[in-house]
């Protein structure tokens, strides 16, 4: 059984982007770090568990492993989760909810695992367990494989791309870590301007901003882990307070779109991001698009793929004329576009080398397609 003082963290990877979201914990410094099925592997205490929620951009969730023992039956299973020392992770006063998974295993029924770990968790620290998960501040997971009982505890609460700010959507956001590895994978570091003439709610123009400016993705929101037992609110406040403090960017970014509540929406964004000095937001077709004063920079791209349009073939020209106006006005610009169609890809004309691995967006498989305009 592991002490409280270092964990096997796991970072929850949007599939198909682990070695990404691995590059980016790597970057911040944690100790430990591997892909692993499903996202990226490391080692920590606590202030690491913090500091990956607050400052990870990529992931989904940060999960810790609290304990491991074997049961090869529920009675075995009850007894010895009985005896987990519970209450040096959870509050009595705190709603708890348990899932279970079952795979290879003599306990077979995950529904029957969780509620003798619920039960245990109830009779023995007395912390209220309930079925509801918007009703739980705690969530306990108890993975069964190969009879090994693995006990982790979801340290984010609410998913990671819920940064705080973004209230305003249109109708197929693209979630925000999606589009923080996006731009890691097209090299940006926040030292350059940053384009996307079909913005939608922004937030490509607002992520960009943020990792420019310093800016701690999770500095606005509440996380799981402060229910837990022996948190540190002081230490946290001051952790949190830091990944506020923004540094003035020297270059700006720019957001355009036809649809004038998109443009509205993507200023109110970027305003309680408090990025919106660095933003700029205009009401325009792409086909007006032109480059801001300044060195090259990257132009993101999440243009429609179709997917409510039955006939696809009606898009084809708006990629090629996305890819015209790129290729006569953008020369040296590096363009990362999105899109679940290869086909679309390919009529915007660009010299895109072999896209990335798809990733689940919204029901259907994207892929990152990158090039230099020459």
């Amino acid at each position: 059984m592991q002490t409280r003082d270092e964990f096997e963290i796991f970072l929850v990877a949007l599939p198909g982007l682990e070695p990404v979201l691995c590059d980016e914990a790597r970057a911040l410094g944690f100790a430990g770090v591997s892909i692993v099925p499903g996202g990226v592997r490391m080692r920590g205490g606590w202030d690491a568990v913090w500091r990956a929620n607050l400052w990870l951009r990529g992931a989904t969730r940060v999960l810790v492993r609290i304990g491991a023992f074997r049961a090869f039956h529920l009675a075995q299973l009850d007894k010895r989760a009985r005896k987990f020392p519970w209450g040096d992770f959870l509050r009595a006063d705190v709603p708890v909810r348990v899932e279970a998974s079952c795979k290879r295993s003599k306990i077979y029924h995950a529904g029957a695992a969780a509620q003798r770990v619920a039960r245990a968790i109830s009779e023995e620290l007395g912390a209220p367990v309930v079925e509801a998960a918007e009703e739980a501040a705690v969530r306990v997971m108890l993975r069964i494989d190969d009879n090994l009982c693995t006990l982790s505890l979801d340290t984010s609460g609410a998913a990671l791309h819920k940064r705080g700010h973004k209230q305003a959507m249109g109708k197929a956001p693209l979630r925000e870590t999606m589009a923080a590895l996006f731009l890691r994978q097209c090299g940006y570091s926040g030292a350059e301007t940053v384009v996307d003439p079909m913005c939608g709610s922004g937030t490509f123009v607002i992520e960009a901003a943020e990792i420019a400016a310093g800016l701690a993705p999770g500095r606005a929101r509440s996380f799981a882990f402060e229910q837990f037992s022996g948190f540190e609110a002081e230490a946290w406040e001051t952790m949190r307070a830091e990944g506020a403090e923004a540094r003035a960017p020297e270059v700006r970014f720019y957001g355009s779109d036809r649809d004038a509540g998109a443009v509205r929406m993507a200023g109110e964004n970027a305003e309680r991001a408090g990025v919106a000095a660095w933003c700029r937001f205009t009401q325009m077709p792409f086909s007006d698009l032109q480059p801001p004063e300044g060195a090259p920079g990257l132009v993101m791209v999440n243009p429609p793929y179709g997917a409510r349009i039955g006939n696809k073939k009606l898009l084809y020209g708006l990629y090629g004329a996305l890819g015209g106006v790129l290729k006569e006005r953008f020369s040296g610009w590096r363009v990362g576009l999105v899109t679940s169609e290869p086909g679309l890809a390919k009529a915007c004309g660009l010299p895109f080398a072999p896209p990335g691995p798809p990733v689940a967006h919204g029901g259907l498989k994207v892929k990152l397609y990158r090039c230099e305009v020459a």
